[in-house]
């Protein structure tokens, strides 16, 4: 792969490549590629297509698959765009986001119909799109779950959940083996933590993606990841509540502390879409995360200190206005 960093930047849901209510007839294509461009040069290392080749995820899906009442998966249903997105990427990594097949019954399930039995179904489906996938090259697979805000502590919906990611996880071969994609369970839109550790980590993901900006309580679950599992911290929205390095760095060194995580298996994205913003606007987001991991990654040839505003590492960096090393700093009193 192209990237090498110790840590990564990704995209988490759509991305504009256009501004908000401009009619551009270009096709699609090529605003995928104005998006890998702007991930590229914003430092991202791990791209999306910005949800261009499905505006809509969950309908497309649902669509492709013959719709909610008899799903059946006939042909491969993300690949191509996944190939089309990777071979203008330069190298750079790709990844693949799915919608969740909880989520999709949540959403999609027939009036009277049992949800459970849609549910499964779609897991299965998935499960195929998946290997397919896999069998393509596509490094990284992330499978968007947002409904599992909602799964709280009822025994039904927690059991009906591990039991859905058990099935789409069910074509792949175990987490480490030679050839399996690195497979992510993205969380957003709000609070996952009533579900409990043992519903969320339970099926076999490679990593989690949570959302840190309308779910906080989400630190509780990060807090109890298993070692080996990444964190993705999604820790900028589109509102513009964090637009400060130092916080992103205090998030990142947080993840890596627990459970011995280390850097390594630590990411950062938005908390969900920008596509509400415009082009530029979302750009300004993304290169704020480019810049944390650029000041992450040389951190043993200018200490993270000297990299953030002064005015955030500490009351005497405040008034000196830079941030000095402790044996250079001058005595009180001198």
């Amino acid at each position: 792969m192209a990237y090498d960093r110790s840590m990564f930047a990704t995209l988490h849901g759509a991305y504009p490549a256009t501004d908000p209510g401009d009619v551009d007839g270009t096709d699609v294509e090529t605003l995928v590629r104005r998006v890998v461009d702007d991930q590229l040069e914003a430092g991202l290392g791990l791209l999306t297509d910005g949800g261009l080749h499905w505006p809509d995820p969950g309908a497309a899906v649902v669509g492709s698959l013959g719709g909610p009442e008899r799903p059946v998966r006939t042909r491969p249903l993300s690949v191509d765009g996944w190939i089309a997105t990777a071979e203008v990427a330069g190298g750079t990594p790709v990844k693949q986001c799915l919608p969740g097949p909880y989520s999709l019954g949540r959403r999609f399930a027939p009036a009277g119909a049992p949800r459970r039995d849609l549910t499964l179904a779609l897991a299965d489906a998935l499960a195929g799109e998946l290997v397919d996938l896999a069998a393509a090259g596509c490094p990284f697979i992330q499978v968007d779950e947002d409904a599992a805000t909602e799964i709280g502590d009822d025994t039904a919906e927690r059991a009906l959940f591990v039991e859905t990611h058990g099935r789409v996880l069910a074509g792949l071969d175990p987490p480490g083996s030679a050839g399996r994609p690195h497979v992510s369970l993205a969380i957003s839109g709000g609070n996952a933590d009533a579900a409990g550790p043992e519903t969320i980590f339970a099926p076999a993901y490679d990593s989690h993606l949570f959302d840190l900006i309308a779910g906080p309580d989400n630190w509780r679950l990060i807090t109890r990841a298993p070692a080996e599992r990444g964190i993705v911290l999604g820790v900028v929205d589109a509102s513009g509540l964090v637009n400060d390095p130092a916080v992103i760095v205090w998030a990142v060194g947080y993840a890596a502390s627990t459970q011995a995580r280390g850097e390594q298996r630590v990411g950062i994205a938005p908390a969900g879409s920008l596509a509400g913003l415009s082009r530029v606007a979302a750009r300004r987001k993304i290169e704020l995360l480019g810049e944390v991991v650029r000041i992450v990654d040389r951190r043993g040839e200018v200490p993270i200190a000297a990299s953030l505003d002064p005015r955030a590492v500490d009351i005497r960096s405040a008034a000196l206005g830079r941030w000095t090393p402790p044996p250079e700093r001058p005595v009180d009193g001198e």
